[in-house]
């Protein structure tokens, strides 16, 4: 199956660049390419779209709403943010709005291809080592939850779990370290996207992050 991509960035040049790698792939094809976020929107809603790759920065309607209501939409696609800079609280705000990944303008053709193939997948490592570090830049100064009862909801080992996915490791990675089958961490992250009403492992660790139950550094 091919996975549709629709490109969005209002720099020409980087979505034809963009455009290129994408192409060069048998199984991933860019069905439009599209300026502005308003545009993104309007194309989300006209053709089917898997996978965004979405500037955050733009004239008019920015990635981060533009994100927020493609996201919103039944059978919505997965969002990647890609940005210019590594610890850009832009980016991390089109994360709280629902984007599946993050990447730099600068990524190799291989890790553009493997971001788009992970998230589509919905059932990978949560995103680049540089997400992780957008999040943990920005964490200290989000406010904590205002309903903690979010987290009140979880069992004991919901919570190990969560914190686990924070960290960006695999199931098997997570199996391991706490001597459990992959299959019970799968079922596990199963309930927690479940309860905590998240669309995949980055909108969990972003949450993680929000409510303090991790802390950067830790």
């Amino acid at each position: 199956m091919t996975v549709r991509v629709l490109v969005v960035d209002d720099q020409e040049l980087v979505r034809s660049g963009l455009s290129m790698i994408v192409d060069s792939q048998d199984d991933l094809e860019v069905v439009a390419d599209a300026d502005s976020g308003a545009a993104a929107v309007d194309l989300c809603r006209r053709l089917r779209v898997d996978v965004v790759l979405m500037d955050v920065r733009m004239p008019g309607m920015d990635g981060i709403t533009a994100t927020r209501e493609i996201v919103a939409a039944a059978q919505a696609p997965r969002v990647i943010v890609v940005t210019t800079f590594d610890l850009d609280e832009n980016a991390f705000a089109a994360l709280r709005a629902g984007a599946s990944g993050f990447l730099l303008k600068s990524s190799r053709a291989e890790d553009v291809i493997d971001a788009i193939r992970t998230v589509h997948a919905g059932d990978a490592v949560i995103a680049p080592s540089t997400t992780r570090r957008l999040i943990e830049h920005v964490a200290p100064t989000l406010p904590g939850a205002a309903e903690p009862s979010e987290m009140d909801r979880l069992t004991d080992r919901e919570r190990e779990i969560l914190i686990e996915v924070a960290s960006g490791d695999s199931n098997a990675e997570i199996a391991a370290r706490l001597h459990v089958s992959e299959a019970t961490v799968k079922t596990h992250v199963g309930r927690l996207l479940h309860k905590l009403g998240a669309r995949d492992r980055v909108q969990l660790a972003v949450l993680a992050y929000e409510t303090r139950l991790v802390v950067p550094g830790t």
